[in-house]
């Protein structure tokens, strides 16, 4: 008997998880004071992998074995593989469009049709649409997100307000759609159907989206253009002499959106196009990669797949002679991912020591145990969302275990399932792209070329939702009431 309690590990203090969470916090805090922007680079890296070793060690000292602590990191990073395969192929797929000219065209007829001081409504809206009709806020920054960025970078527009437009329109697009993998994750964590959830949704969505919209037209009647009419001349003329420009190359674009739609998942289609990009590339921009490759030695075929595969790892650089152009179009390959790809592991590691040696566990118990109303359950749902978006670096995760957590204290309570399942998506999807080393927050960044930092404010839809959602919760709007017996099958059964 006292083999068998020696061998069974003591269990997690809430001091021992709060201290964690605390050393997590310092660490990074330190890390953004030390290096601003740039913590991401490596810093933010350093600090979640010594939380990891704190926790470990944690886990350790309740009698947790270090096989049991590495399997719980190896199961962990594992559930991110997907979103590193997907990374990967954005940076390639990012660098053959450039090489190809679907990314210049796009910039190019972009400058020609948007007017700067609708520019951010537009870029929301535009957002929106292609996210509800795919499904992935991914895929939406990956393929239109990164030429409108290009945009705003050649009209001279405000960078964190531009990326902040084209999240807060691919999320509202996400959380929307059918076809969004947490739109349909969330119902099934919660125990109900799809589209009683997403009906649920339009209560805290449409308000924070119209005003999300109201606030990006009054950010674009209100800040200054610094570029000037010549200035786009200038770039315009430069795309046209660097590129051979044509409505073709934006027949890559379709396809993706295509593939998409037509529920091919994001990583074959993503690869599809950066491919696709690179025949693009090989067809219609002989002069573009022949200077790009300056190997004048090899014959054309060789030079032209030299050029191709040199973007698809390392990306493209322009030299145009034109500083904005040069920095904007001079990105992509799998390498300029690498740096988020360690980001998302390490913070995958620290939330998978923190689950196997069972610390989220207590700190969930803590919060329930402050629970004893419909506002305080809807608000405790949102803020454990929101914490373990923080700590796991997932959200997935921050989707299904508060979902696991606190599903049966809404059948308890007569909450029909539906006002939890949009309870995790109006935290769990929403504020996952807010964290710099969330999977989400990190992807946005490396994607859109803007730091998650300065991005965050400007996340209108992102900030006001949670929000709406609180204040739904209080007032009791749209808070829809069964029988506590039937709780867990009303929703199920319509």
């Amino acid at each position: 008997m006292s083999e068998t309690n020696a061998s069974t590990p003591r269990q997690a203090t809430i001091s021992q998880a709060i201290g964690l969470t605390g050393l997590l916090t310092v660490l990074l805090a330190s890390s953004v004071y030390l290096y601003g922007n740039e913590s991401s680079g490596g810093p933010n890296q350093i600090a979640l992998i010594l939380a990891a070793g704190a926790a470990s060690l944690v886990g350790l000292r309740n009698g947790h074995s270090w096989q049991e602590i590495e399997k719980g990191i190896s199961s962990g990073i594992s559930v991110s593989i997907g979103a590193l395969l997907i990374l990967l192929t954005v940076g390639a797929l990012i660098g053959t469009w450039t090489l190809a000219g679907i990314v210049p065209a796009m910039i190019y007829y972009g400058l020609s049709i948007l007017n700067p001081s609708i520019f951010y409504a537009s870029a929301c809206l535009i957002c929106a649409f292609v996210s509800i009709a795919t499904g992935s806020s991914w895929t939406t920054a990956g393929t239109i997100g990164i030429a409108l960025v290009g945009i705003a970078t050649a009209q001279g527009l405000n960078m964190g307000l531009a990326a902040g437009s084209i999240i807060s329109g691919a999320y509202f697009g996400d959380k929307m759609s059918a076809l969004s993998d947490t739109t349909n994750l969330a119902p099934a964590v919660a125990g109900t159907d799809l589209f009683t959830h997403i009906r649920h949704m339009v209560w805290t969505t449409g308000p924070s989206i119209t005003l999300a919209l109201l606030l990006f037209v009054a950010a674009g009647l209100i800040a200054e253009n610094p570029t000037s009419a010549d200035d786009l001349t200038v770039v315009l003329t430069t795309l046209e002499r660097e590129f051979s420009i044509g409505p073709h190359l934006l027949l890559p674009v379709a396809l993706v959106l295509a593939l998409v739609v037509r529920r091919v998942p994001a990583f074959p289609a993503l690869l599809i196009g950066a491919l696709t990009g690179a025949i693009f590339a090989g067809l219609f921009q002989h002069e573009t990669v022949l200077r790009f490759v300056d190997s004048p030695e090899l014959p054309l075929p060789l030079a032209l797949l030299k050029g191709c595969w040199t973007a698809l790892f390392d990306g493209f650089t322009l030299n145009s002679g034109n500083p904005l152009l040069d920095e904007l179009l001079s990105r992509g390959g799998m390498a300029s991912m690498l740096m988020t790809v360690w980001l998302i592991m390490a913070a995958m590691m620290f939330g998978a020591v923190m689950e196997a040696t069972g610390q989220l566990k207590v700190v969930a118990r803590q919060i329930l145990s402050y629970v004893r109303t419909t506002r305080g359950l809807i608000s405790a749902t949102l803020l454990t969302s929101f914490g373990t978006n923080i700590l796991t670096s997932d959200q997935y995760i921050s989707i299904v275990l508060p979902g696991r957590m606190f599903r049966a204290e809404y059948a308890r309570q007569g909450l029909a399932p539906r006002n939890l399942s949009r309870a995790l998506e109006d935290s769990g999807t929403i504020t996952s792209v807010l964290i710099p080393w969330n999977t989400c927050g990190a992807y946005m960044s490396g994607t859109l070329g803007v730091a998650t930092l300065t991005y965050a404010p400007f996340c209108f839809f992102n900030l006001i939702n949670p929000l709406v959602a609180v204040i739904y919760g209080f007032t009791n709007i749209s808070i829809v009431k069964v029988k506590p017996e039937t709780s867990l099958t009303d929703d199920l059964s319509k």
